[in-house]
Order: C-alpha cells, then sequence, then structure tokens
C-alpha cells in the first residue's frame, strides 16, 4: 500500500508519444499546465504516471518538442501523489480528439485510463526537484490530518465558552441592575 506523499523510485521508459497537459493550474498568477508522462516499467504492470511538473501556457498550440523526454530506459524519483481535483467539473475531462498531447481539465485515473487503452497506477509520481526532463515543481502536501481538525475544534469551543461567559455576564448585569 502506497502513503501519500511516500517517497518512490522507479525505472521505466517514458511514452514520449502519449502524454497529458493538465490545464487550468493557476502557479503565482500564471495560467499553465502540469505535464503528465506516462512511464511504461514493466510489459505486465499498470502504467506509472509521472507529473513532471508546471510550465506556463504561452500563446497558440503547444511545441512538442518542449515536453519531450528521453527514450532510453530512466530512473525517476518522487513522492505518491494524485492529480489535482475540481471541486465541480463540467463535461469532459480529456478532450476527444487523435491527436497527442491530450488537453485535460481535472481527470480522474480511469478517465487517464481509458484515454491510454491500459490500466494505470492508483497514484501519481510527483517528480523530484533534482530530477531531469521536469519542469516547475513546488509540490507540497495539500490534505492536514487530525491536528489540525483538533486546532479548530478547541479554537471553536473557546469560542463558544467566552460568548457563554459574556452573555452570562450581560445578563447578570441587567438583572442586578434593575
Amino acid at each position: 500500500m502506497i502513503r501519500p506523499y511516500q517517497r518512490l523510485k522507479a525505472n521505466g521508459r517514458y511514452d514520449n508519444d502519449r502524454q497529458f497537459l493538465l490545464e487550468n493550474i493557476i502557479v503565482n498568477g500564471r495560467n499553465g499546465y502540469y505535464v503528465v508522462t506516462p512511464l511504461l516499467t514493466a510489459p505486465d504492470e499498470p502504467v506509472l504516471l509521472v507529473n513532471r511538473g508546471w510550465l506556463e501556457k504561452r500563446q497558440g498550440p503547444i511545441d512538442t518538442a518542449s515536453i519531450a523526454v528521453p527514450a532510453e530506459r530512466v530512473t525517476v524519483r518522487g513522492r505518491a501523489g494524485s492529480l489535482p481535483r475540481a471541486g465541480y467539473k463540467m463535461g469532459a475531462a480529456i478532450r476527444p480528439s487523435d491527436s497527442w498531447p491530450k488537453a485535460a481539465v481535472y481527470p480522474s485515473l480511469n478517465e487517464v485510463a481509458a484515454a491510454l487503452g491500459a490500466e494505470v497506477q492508483s497514484f501519481v509520481l510527483l517528480m523530484d526537484h533534482q530530477e531531469d526532463n521536469g519542469f516547475l515543481r513546488n509540490w507540497a502536501p495539500t490534505e492536514f490530518g487530525p491536528g489540525k481538525h483538533f486546532g479548530y475544534a478547541v479554537q471553536w469551543f473557546a469560542m463558544g465558552a467566552v460568548l457563554a461567559a459574556l452573555l452570562a455576564w450581560n445578563y447578570r448585569k441587567k438583572k442586578f441592575s434593575s
């Protein structure tokens, strides 16, 4: 079982011909893509999706040479992550077309697997900063654990206690002043 943000290392060949550009990713107020490239590890293994980082969107179609990867076998290091998720999405996540790279807006792993015509791993490898063939990578955990929930609970209970004390004080003040 892979844990979120667990360090991983994978060996395989990139599928340079079938990459995904995840659109509508805003970094520092600029619009761009996450470049997600399939890594073929072994014939009997599901495809591993590697998020190579953020690339700023330019006018016109993307230059496929700018996202090309080597054809030889590589070792990629990173952390276990997931595809970005939208709170609400409308329509198809992956635009139907015969050309690659495919533009996608918040696809699920199942939608990516259907577009590839192959099974994919249940996680995405978030490429480390030191690895070659990547773009802007500023990975940070987006989920928070129970400690943060406990902190919020304490904060709200404290606010409730203060408000109850103020209400009681105000009631006593009115009762004894009449």
